[in-house]
């Protein structure tokens, strides 16, 4: 039998409708507003995650600005929230609901992974890691999830679940999902990063397990061993035979499997507590032991000494990734520490990479999501699951809760809420008036604009190009021009022949007189965009695409 969730209301926006104009003239510029989005179902978008994308809050690909300022945009929690649940008593998921997991799109099913726990959690007679398994569901619409019967793993005499059949099970802590469907090997099309443990001495330490799949629900552990106890033995290990949280993110960047986590391994520079680190693979089965620090909090660089741990601002549990193409997006935790667990939360922050080792954070210790109030289901702290998708006109962040503050009497914990911005909407740039004036620091008149890095384009190739923002207008427009890489301006693009942008759009097509194409470009170009207009102060820019092809992508 199918065990569904609850019929849930959902809030996202249905269709987007934008009328075409007009062509208008102004100043003897020629506006793009001819070109404006068609009215069009939620669909009809463009996948972003295929064409180069220049982010307001990216200052690697945005790093000239002249008056303007960056506002950070507040995720809001979906009204369906939590949109997966515990199970009832009895069934695999009645204790935790723990989405240290993945959501991935693949073709028009929504498919999720998380870490499930049900009553087993309480027979004492069980090794302490086998009750912690990997449970499956999936949606048609991203907010609606069904927990199907797949009826592959048998749990005291029942196999009526939602559990994947891993081989061999290993506990697990927390899960990633990678879904590659050009893998030439079809049996490794899913590949995914477990955190298992081993045993060392008196304890049990986290540790890195890769398995492989042909359809996500059927799983092969990749290294050759047999658990003990539903742990990994120690002279089979993947990683260091220390202490690793490993995937709190994983992904593919510039040819290699990269994992992003957390754990107790010396620094070649010291930090306080938990900070982010990366492990990198060619092949998913062979990894690297040398690892890199990826992200480190500001109070960390102060060292509060042994036996202080949990102590002090700390990142948590690595970083989840959205591969964006040429940039990665990425949520933290943000771990809020003291001296005992009573008092430790945990919120979400935002971090962004170019490079797929160095994350930071657009603003400083901006909180993307913060932790929910007590008596709420995410009360405490929160998780950074790894799933991303825009769906109509909004992007979703799933995430997770744990509340640490009372972990050590072991309530029961978890389920799967939503975390929503407007579409790719995460931060805006917008007119910054602080230098307009007579004071001494000032200046009567300022041109508020941006200059982006310059962008490898083929010279053979069509491009198209889209702007993402809001607050546009008759008297509010963004004036965009090409420049080559050494900032000198394309005539056919630039001063009287740039284009004007005044209709607002996720997606809204930026083009220069009648062509909605350009061919023939530089090898390199940059784009100046300026804000213009008596109410330019209501713009705010969020995102520049380049959709080709043939596009040369950074990584």
């Amino acid at each position: 039998m199918t065990r569904k969730m609850p019929s849930l209301s959902s809030d996202f926006a249905g269709s987007v409708s934008a009328a075409i104009g007009s062509l208008l003239l102004m100043g003897g510029l020629i506006s793009s507003q001819l070109f404006a989005q068609e009215a069009k179902s939620s669909d009809d978008y463009f996948d972003e995650t295929k064409v180069v994308t220049l982010f307001s809050f990216d200052d690697v690909s945005i790093p000239f600005t002249q008056n303007l300022k960056l506002q950070m945009r507040s995720a809001k929690r979906h009204a369906a929230n939590p949109v997966v649940q515990r199970g009832e008593d009895g069934s695999t998921d009645s204790w935790a609901v723990q989405f240290y997991g993945s959501v991935i799109r693949v073709d028009d099913k929504y498919k999720m992974w998380y870490v499930s726990v049900g009553d087993e959690r309480y027979d004492k007679t069980l090794p302490r890691s086998e009750p912690w398994k990997v449970a499956y569901a999936e949606s048609d619409d991203g907010v609606h999830w069904t927990k199907p019967n797949l009826g592959l793993v048998e749990i005291q005499g029942d196999s009526n679940n939602n559990l994947v059949l891993m081989k061999p099970h290993l506990g697990t802590l927390n899960v990633k999902v990678l879904y590659e469907p050009d893998e030439p090997n079809p049996d490794r099309r899913y590949k995914m990063g477990a955190h298992v443990w081993f045993p060392k001495n008196d304890v049990r330490l986290g540790a890195f397990a890769p398995y492989v799949s042909p359809d996500g629900i059927n799983w092969k552990l990749l290294p050759q061993t047999t658990p003990v106890n539903a742990e990994f033995p120690e002279k089979d290990l993947v990683l260091p035979a220390l202490h690793i949280e490993p995937v709190g993110g994983m992904f593919k960047w510039d040819g290699l499997y990269r994992i992003s986590g957390q754990n107790a391994i010396a620094a070649a520079r010291p930090y306080h507590g938990r900070v982010s680190r990366e492990f990198i693979s060619g092949d998913f089965e062979n990894w690297s032991q040398a690892s890199a620090i990826s992200m480190v909090r500001t109070p960390q660089h102060t060292l509060l000494g042994p036996g202080r741990s949990r102590e002090g601002e700390q990142t948590h549990e690595g970083i989840s990734v959205w591969n964006r193409n040429n940039v990665l997006l990425g949520i933290s935790g943000l771990w809020h520490g003291t001296a005992e667990w009573k008092g430790v939360t945990i919120d979400l922050g935002f971090v962004v990479s170019n490079d797929g080792v160095n994350f930071r954070e657009p603003l400083h210790d901006w909180t993307f999501l913060k932790r929910g109030k007590d008596g709420a289901w995410d009360q405490g702290g929160l998780l950074q699951g790894q799933g991303f998708e825009n769906i109509g006109e909004q992007t979703f962040v799933y995430y997770g809760a744990w509340d640490p503050r009372g972990w050590e009497k072991s309530p029961k914990r978890g389920g799967v809420g939503i975390a929503t911005v407007p579409r790719d909407r995460f931060a805006d740039l917008s007119v910054d008036t602080t230098t307009t004036g007579s004071g001494n620091y000032q200046m009567p008149k300022t041109v508020s604009e941006f200059l982006t890095k310059s962008i490898d384009i083929a010279s053979d190739t069509s491009s198209r190009f889209y702007l993402n923002a809001d607050g546009l207008g008759d008297q509010a427009v963004l004036k965009i021009e090409l420049l080559d890489h050494k900032l000198v301006p394309l005539p056919k693009y630039s001063g009287k022949h740039a284009a004007i942008v005044r209709t607002n759009g996720f997606q809204t097509p930026i083009t220069w007189g009648e062509e909605t194409s350009l061919s023939n470009l530089p090898n390199r170009v940059r784009f100046k965009v300026t804000f213009e207009g008596q109410k330019k102060t209501d713009i705010r820019f969020n995102a520049l695409y380049i959709r080709s092809e043939t596009q040369k992508v950074e990584h």
